[in-house]
Protein backbone atom coordinates (compact mmCIF):
# COMPACT_ATOMS: atom_id res chain seq x y z
CA UNK A 1 0.00 0.00 0.00
CA UNK A 2 2.48 2.37 0.93
CA UNK A 3 4.94 1.56 -1.90
CA UNK A 4 1.79 2.40 -4.58
CA UNK A 5 1.15 5.76 -2.65
CA UNK A 6 5.52 6.66 -3.35
CA UNK A 7 4.71 5.74 -6.54
CA UNK A 8 1.51 7.86 -6.95
CA UNK A 9 3.79 10.57 -5.47
CA UNK A 10 6.61 10.23 -8.06
CA UNK A 11 4.25 10.14 -11.03
CA UNK A 12 3.10 13.43 -9.85
CA UNK A 13 6.29 15.05 -9.58
CA UNK A 14 6.97 14.31 -12.75
CA UNK A 15 4.41 15.37 -14.17
CA UNK A 16 4.43 18.42 -12.57
CA UNK A 17 7.81 19.63 -12.54
CA UNK A 18 8.34 20.61 -15.90
CA UNK A 19 5.43 23.41 -15.55
CA UNK A 20 7.62 24.82 -12.54
CA UNK A 21 10.29 24.99 -14.38
CA UNK A 22 8.48 26.94 -17.27
CA UNK A 23 6.81 29.45 -14.76
CA UNK A 24 10.85 29.88 -13.30
CA UNK A 25 11.82 30.53 -16.98
CA UNK A 26 12.11 34.34 -16.64
CA UNK A 27 14.31 34.45 -14.21
CA UNK A 28 16.78 32.04 -16.14
CA UNK A 29 16.81 33.67 -18.73
CA UNK A 30 17.17 37.31 -17.13
CA UNK A 31 20.72 37.32 -18.00
CA UNK A 32 20.04 41.08 -18.92
CA UNK A 33 19.55 41.03 -22.65
CA UNK A 34 16.29 43.02 -21.53
CA UNK A 35 15.54 46.05 -19.76
CA UNK A 36 15.67 44.76 -15.52
CA UNK A 37 12.91 45.36 -13.41
CA UNK A 38 12.39 44.97 -9.75
CA UNK A 39 8.37 45.36 -9.25
CA UNK A 40 6.35 43.40 -6.47
CA UNK A 41 2.96 43.57 -6.13
CA UNK A 42 0.00 42.40 -3.88
CA UNK A 43 -3.29 42.32 -3.24
CA UNK A 44 -6.19 40.01 -3.51
CA UNK A 45 -8.77 38.18 -6.27
CA UNK A 46 -12.40 37.23 -6.43
CA UNK A 47 -14.75 36.08 -8.85
CA UNK A 48 -16.78 33.21 -10.40
CA UNK A 49 -15.96 29.27 -11.12
CA UNK A 50 -17.99 27.15 -13.75
CA UNK A 51 -16.45 23.40 -13.29
CA UNK A 52 -16.94 19.50 -13.99
CA UNK A 53 -15.19 16.33 -13.78
CA UNK A 54 -14.35 13.81 -16.24
CA UNK A 55 -15.65 10.52 -15.50
CA UNK A 56 -14.53 7.61 -17.47
CA UNK A 57 -17.15 5.75 -17.59
CA UNK A 58 -19.03 9.35 -18.89
CA UNK A 59 -21.44 10.84 -16.67
CA UNK A 60 -23.48 13.30 -18.16
CA UNK A 61 -22.81 17.16 -16.69
CA UNK A 62 -23.83 20.50 -16.87
CA UNK A 63 -20.94 23.27 -15.75
CA UNK A 64 -21.27 23.81 -11.68
CA UNK A 65 -21.27 27.47 -10.58
CA UNK A 66 -19.27 28.27 -7.38
CA UNK A 67 -17.26 31.43 -6.20
CA UNK A 68 -13.93 31.94 -5.69
CA UNK A 69 -11.70 34.41 -3.91
CA UNK A 70 -7.92 34.63 -2.25
CA UNK A 71 -4.86 36.26 -2.24
CA UNK A 72 -2.32 37.53 -5.58
CA UNK A 73 1.30 38.51 -5.53
CA UNK A 74 3.33 39.32 -8.60
CA UNK A 75 6.68 39.70 -9.35
CA UNK A 76 7.95 41.53 -12.59
CA UNK A 77 11.42 41.10 -13.34
CA UNK A 78 12.25 42.24 -17.03
CA UNK A 79 11.29 43.55 -19.98
CA UNK A 80 12.68 41.78 -22.99
CA UNK A 81 11.67 43.73 -26.21
CA UNK A 82 8.10 44.38 -25.62
CA UNK A 83 7.51 41.76 -23.69
CA UNK A 84 6.99 42.35 -19.74
CA UNK A 85 7.86 39.18 -18.10
CA UNK A 86 6.38 38.36 -14.49
CA UNK A 87 5.68 35.26 -12.44
CA UNK A 88 2.31 35.19 -10.63
CA UNK A 89 1.28 33.43 -7.28
CA UNK A 90 -1.98 33.37 -5.69
CA UNK A 91 -3.82 31.32 -2.41
CA UNK A 92 -7.51 30.58 -3.16
CA UNK A 93 -10.69 29.28 -1.77
CA UNK A 94 -12.77 27.77 -4.36
CA UNK A 95 -15.67 25.50 -4.66
CA UNK A 96 -15.73 23.25 -7.62
CA UNK A 97 -17.44 20.59 -8.32
CA UNK A 98 -19.60 18.39 -10.72
CA UNK A 99 -23.84 19.04 -11.94
CA UNK A 100 -25.20 15.67 -13.25
CA UNK A 101 -27.92 16.28 -16.33
CA UNK A 102 -30.10 13.50 -15.55
CA UNK A 103 -32.09 12.75 -18.83
CA UNK A 104 -33.98 10.80 -20.75
CA UNK A 105 -33.74 9.34 -24.20
CA UNK A 106 -35.08 12.51 -25.69
CA UNK A 107 -32.71 14.88 -24.03
CA UNK A 108 -35.66 15.59 -21.14
CA UNK A 109 -35.05 15.91 -17.31
CA UNK A 110 -36.35 12.26 -16.35
CA UNK A 111 -39.28 12.90 -13.83
CA UNK A 112 -39.01 11.65 -9.75
CA UNK A 113 -41.08 8.17 -9.16
CA UNK A 114 -42.26 9.42 -6.07
CA UNK A 115 -43.07 13.05 -7.40
CA UNK A 116 -43.97 14.17 -10.72
CA UNK A 117 -43.77 17.46 -9.80
CA UNK A 118 -40.43 17.34 -9.64
CA UNK A 119 -37.13 15.60 -12.19
CA UNK A 120 -34.25 14.13 -10.91
CA UNK A 121 -31.43 16.72 -9.66
CA UNK A 122 -27.76 15.83 -8.17
CA UNK A 123 -25.11 18.48 -7.99
CA UNK A 124 -21.60 17.86 -5.82
CA UNK A 125 -19.74 21.17 -4.53
CA UNK A 126 -16.91 20.98 -3.04
CA UNK A 127 -14.16 23.58 -1.31
CA UNK A 128 -10.70 23.37 -1.77
CA UNK A 129 -7.70 25.54 -1.29
CA UNK A 130 -5.67 25.93 -5.02
CA UNK A 131 -2.49 27.68 -5.37
CA UNK A 132 -1.30 28.46 -9.03
CA UNK A 133 2.27 29.76 -9.78
CA UNK A 134 2.19 31.44 -13.44
CA UNK A 135 4.46 32.31 -15.57
CA UNK A 136 3.32 35.96 -16.73
CA UNK A 137 3.80 37.63 -20.50
CA UNK A 138 2.29 41.09 -20.80
CA UNK A 139 1.96 43.58 -23.54
CA UNK A 140 1.48 47.12 -23.08
CA UNK A 141 1.58 49.78 -20.37
CA UNK A 142 3.01 48.81 -17.48
CA UNK A 143 2.66 52.09 -14.95
CA UNK A 144 -0.45 53.97 -16.44
CA UNK A 145 -2.88 52.49 -19.02
CA UNK A 146 -3.79 48.84 -20.59
CA UNK A 147 -2.20 46.10 -20.83
CA UNK A 148 -2.80 42.41 -22.27
CA UNK A 149 -1.62 39.48 -20.59
CA UNK A 150 -1.15 35.80 -20.76
CA UNK A 151 -0.03 33.29 -17.91
CA UNK A 152 0.38 29.75 -17.47
CA UNK A 153 1.72 27.46 -15.07
CA UNK A 154 0.76 24.72 -12.62
CA UNK A 155 -1.29 24.24 -9.97
CA UNK A 156 -1.69 22.27 -7.01
CA UNK A 157 -4.85 21.56 -4.67
CA UNK A 158 -6.00 20.60 -1.04
CA UNK A 159 -9.67 19.66 -0.64
CA UNK A 160 -11.51 21.12 2.43
CA UNK A 161 -14.89 19.61 2.42
CA UNK A 162 -17.71 18.45 0.74
CA UNK A 163 -21.71 18.83 0.03
CA UNK A 164 -24.12 16.88 -1.82
CA UNK A 165 -27.30 18.54 -3.39
CA UNK A 166 -30.25 15.72 -4.21
CA UNK A 167 -33.49 15.14 -4.11
CA UNK A 168 -33.61 11.64 -3.51
CA UNK A 169 -31.48 8.95 -1.10
CA UNK A 170 -28.59 7.88 -3.49
CA UNK A 171 -29.02 4.69 -0.95
CA UNK A 172 -32.71 3.66 -2.12
CA UNK A 173 -32.45 0.71 -4.30
CA UNK A 174 -34.58 2.24 -6.42
CA UNK A 175 -32.22 4.46 -8.05
CA UNK A 176 -29.38 1.67 -8.07
CA UNK A 177 -29.33 0.02 -10.93
CA UNK A 178 -27.14 -2.94 -9.44
CA UNK A 179 -26.52 -3.93 -12.88
CA UNK A 180 -25.31 -7.77 -12.91
CA UNK A 181 -23.13 -10.05 -14.32
CA UNK A 182 -25.47 -10.50 -17.02
CA UNK A 183 -26.19 -7.04 -17.84
CA UNK A 184 -29.76 -7.12 -16.28
CA UNK A 185 -30.99 -4.27 -13.64
CA UNK A 186 -31.75 -5.24 -9.97
CA UNK A 187 -35.30 -5.71 -8.88
CA UNK A 188 -36.34 -2.49 -7.10
CA UNK A 189 -34.41 -0.13 -10.06
CA UNK A 190 -37.07 2.16 -11.09
CA UNK A 191 -35.00 3.70 -13.81
CA UNK A 192 -33.94 1.32 -16.73
CA UNK A 193 -35.66 2.69 -18.81
CA UNK A 194 -35.96 6.41 -18.66
CA UNK A 195 -32.49 7.33 -17.78
CA UNK A 196 -29.81 7.25 -20.58
CA UNK A 197 -26.99 6.95 -18.22
CA UNK A 198 -27.12 4.28 -15.15
CA UNK A 199 -23.55 5.31 -14.01
CA UNK A 200 -24.29 6.55 -10.16
CA UNK A 201 -21.23 5.04 -8.22
CA UNK A 202 -20.02 8.79 -7.99
CA UNK A 203 -23.10 9.52 -6.02
CA UNK A 204 -22.32 7.75 -3.07
CA UNK A 205 -18.70 7.98 -2.82
CA UNK A 206 -16.71 10.34 -0.55
CA UNK A 207 -13.22 11.96 -2.22
CA UNK A 208 -10.77 9.45 -2.01
CA UNK A 209 -7.28 11.20 -3.57
CA UNK A 210 -7.28 14.76 -1.30
CA UNK A 211 -4.64 16.11 -3.48
CA UNK A 212 -4.85 17.73 -6.90
CA UNK A 213 -2.72 19.28 -9.41
CA UNK A 214 -2.58 20.01 -12.72
CA UNK A 215 -2.22 22.82 -15.51
CA UNK A 216 -3.44 26.17 -15.61
CA UNK A 217 -3.86 29.17 -18.04
CA UNK A 218 -5.40 32.78 -18.77
CA UNK A 219 -6.03 35.68 -20.22
CA UNK A 220 -6.64 39.06 -19.84
CA UNK A 221 -6.27 42.62 -19.43
CA UNK A 222 -5.19 45.10 -16.76
CA UNK A 223 -5.48 48.42 -16.20
CA UNK A 224 -2.71 50.46 -14.27
CA UNK A 225 -2.66 53.93 -12.38
CA UNK A 226 0.74 55.45 -10.79
CA UNK A 227 -1.37 55.76 -7.26
CA UNK A 228 -4.57 53.62 -7.35
CA UNK A 229 -2.75 50.61 -8.07
CA UNK A 230 -3.68 47.78 -10.98
CA UNK A 231 -6.77 46.69 -12.12
CA UNK A 232 -6.86 42.88 -13.73
CA UNK A 233 -10.06 41.30 -15.22
CA UNK A 234 -9.04 37.68 -16.59
CA UNK A 235 -10.83 34.13 -17.84
CA UNK A 236 -8.97 31.23 -17.03
CA UNK A 237 -9.10 27.47 -17.71
CA UNK A 238 -8.04 24.75 -15.54
CA UNK A 239 -6.99 21.16 -16.33
CA UNK A 240 -6.46 18.16 -13.37
CA UNK A 241 -4.27 16.02 -14.04
CA UNK A 242 -5.14 13.98 -10.52
CA UNK A 243 -8.15 12.29 -10.10
CA UNK A 244 -10.73 12.71 -7.07
CA UNK A 245 -11.18 9.25 -6.73
CA UNK A 246 -8.97 6.24 -7.56
CA UNK A 247 -7.60 5.00 -11.08
CA UNK A 248 -6.39 1.39 -10.87
CA UNK A 249 -7.59 -1.64 -12.77
CA UNK A 250 -10.23 -2.50 -9.46
CA UNK A 251 -11.27 0.82 -9.39
CA UNK A 252 -14.62 1.66 -10.77
CA UNK A 253 -13.72 4.91 -12.73
CA UNK A 254 -10.42 5.20 -14.92
CA UNK A 255 -10.79 8.80 -14.49
CA UNK A 256 -12.17 11.70 -13.12
CA UNK A 257 -9.82 14.94 -13.35
CA UNK A 258 -11.29 18.38 -13.02
CA UNK A 259 -12.00 20.89 -15.51
CA UNK A 260 -13.28 24.37 -14.32
CA UNK A 261 -13.45 28.23 -16.06
CA UNK A 262 -13.14 30.69 -13.75
CA UNK A 263 -13.87 34.49 -14.70
CA UNK A 264 -11.96 36.83 -12.19
CA UNK A 265 -11.07 40.44 -10.83
CA UNK A 266 -7.96 40.79 -9.27
CA UNK A 267 -6.25 44.21 -7.45
CA UNK A 268 -3.33 44.54 -6.72
CA UNK A 269 -0.95 47.46 -5.32
CA UNK A 270 2.78 48.18 -5.39
CA UNK A 271 5.30 47.15 -2.75
CA UNK A 272 8.57 47.69 -4.50
CA UNK A 273 8.24 49.66 -7.61
CA UNK A 274 11.84 49.45 -10.26
CA UNK A 275 13.38 53.05 -10.34
CA UNK A 276 13.27 54.33 -14.00
CA UNK A 277 11.47 57.19 -14.93
CA UNK A 278 11.49 56.35 -18.42
CA UNK A 279 8.69 53.10 -17.38
CA UNK A 280 5.50 53.94 -18.86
Amino acid sequence: MQSRIVIRAVKSVVKVLPFYLFAFLPFTVSAQVGEYRNDFAVGFNGGYSMSSIAFVPKVPQGQLGGMTAGFSARYTCEKYFNSICAVVGEVNLTQIGWQEDILNANDQPVVLHTDETQTLNYARKMSYVQVPLLARLGWGRERKGMQFFFQIGPQVGFFLSEKTDANFDVHDPAFNPAIDENGKFGPNYRYGSSRVSHVVAQDSMAVENTFDYGIAAGAGLEFSHPKLGHFLLEGRYYYGLGNIYGSSKRDFFARSNFGNIIIKFTYLFDIVRTKNSKIK
